[in-house]
């Protein structure tokens, strides 16, 4: 029987888009450490500081991002007190949709990592809307690195 393959550590220099936030008492749950519900929110966190900054224009009027799937790998535990650094990076353009490969940082060491993607869709209908031309232009700056493969 063969073992599954190791999915490789990732590398913060990969994430173009970088916050550093804190670990709140708050995010704690009974066994002290930070409850794998919060990182949902780290994760959307960072998502929502990149697209809705209206100086990066990822987001055109009417229209909006919505989360549709968001898969995490818990690597390490993580308590309070510390910070933490966050980094984002878009994996793919869709029609309608971008994949973001996301991770949190603390100490140098990878905590937790991500794969989510949101679909544009318009504000009115609340249905997927292709993302705009020059919207996918102004992604590309965001777009993951991958020195952790080279």
């Amino acid at each position: 029987m063969n073992a599954p393959a190791r999915a490789a550590v990732p590398l913060l220099e990969d994430y173009p888009f970088r916050l550093t936030d804190n670990v709140r008492f708050a995010d704690l749950d009974p066994n002290n450490h930070v409850n794998n519900a919060v990182y949902s929110s780290y994760f959307e966190t960072s998502r929502v500081m990149l697209t809705k900054d209206s100086s990066y224009g990822l987001t055109p009027d009417g229209l909006s991002w919505v989360l549709v799937k968001l898969d995490i790998h818990f690597r390490a535990e993580l308590h309070w007190p510390g910070t933490i650094e966050l980094g984002t990076g878009i994996e793919k353009i869709g029609r309608t949709s971008l994949t973001f490969a996301q991770v949190v940082f603390s100490g140098g060491k990878c905590i937790a990592s991500s794969s989510a993607t949101t679909v544009m869709v318009g504000l009115q209908s609340r249905q997927p809307t292709a993302i705009p031309a020059d919207t996918i232009t102004r992604l590309q700056p965001w777009m993951l690195r991958r020195a952790a493969t080279a």
